[in-house]
């Protein structure tokens, strides 16, 4: 599977005498997220682990954002990701309904070695889930997040609350490549990842900062 092609990279800019960056977290476990099932529309609260792991990814942000100008922050629509905000202590979050996870179709709600046995090799990065979004959709939805974000981080940092299917995709895009690779990118539960520009390339800064569990 592949979408349209990368967009061209964020500008290299500073502010003061750094650069500034985004930082992806993906919300706290989930009673799905715990036993891997795909979950997309449907909106499950998090367990006490999930509630632990938000307010530690709290605990990161603080010590890597710098001082200065609030960071833009904005969270997707579903209950998991707006508490993982809120225990994060991230009160001024925006919500974007862009950022939520992907839809999985007709295979919400089901692992993929469930699925497997119907589809041996299946993968949400190489095959298409039926019902639900393709590919090329969900480009265009991390791409529109990043034209956002590309047009606040001349001026400061920029913080993403999400899902871990749709920031691996983020993270993909952000570095000019392709839906299926993000394939090779990991989000657990709680974590959080950071993307920066050195010399006009995008980077992938930091992965899963803070996280523990799933």
């Amino acid at each position: 599977m592949s979408g349209p092609e990368p967009p061209a990279g964020p500008p290299d800019v500073r502010h003061g005498d750094r650069r500034p960056r985004v930082f992806l977290v993906r919300h706290g476990q989930t009673p799905w997220s715990r036993v891997g099932r795909h979950t997309g529309r449907t909106d499950v609260p998090l367990t006490p682990t999930g509630e632990e792991q938000a307010v530690r990814a709290g605990e990161v942000l603080r010590e890597v954002l710098p001082t200065g100008p609030s960071p833009l922050v904005l969270v997707s629509p579903r209950q998991r990701a707006l508490r993982t905000a809120e225990l994060a202590g991230l009160g001024s979050a925006e919500v974007s309904d862009d950022l939520r996870e992907l839809d999985y179709g007709d295979y919400e709600g089901r692992t993929t070695a469930d699925i497997r046995r119907e589809l041996p090799g299946w993968s949400i990065w190489t095959h298409p889930a039926p019902h639900g979004e393709s590919a090329s959709q969900v480009t265009s939805r991390a791409d529109r997040v990043l034209l956002r974000v590309r047009a606040v981080l001349p001026h400061r940092d920029v913080v993403l609350v999400g899902h871990g299917h749709l920031s691996r995709v983020l993270i993909a895009r952000w570095l000019g490549l392709p839906f299926s690779t993000a394939a090779h990118f990991s989000m657990l539960t709680g974590g959080a990842a950071v993307l920066g520009v050195d010399r006009g390339t995008p980077q992938l800064q930091a992965l899963n900062l803070g996280s523990w569990g799933r």
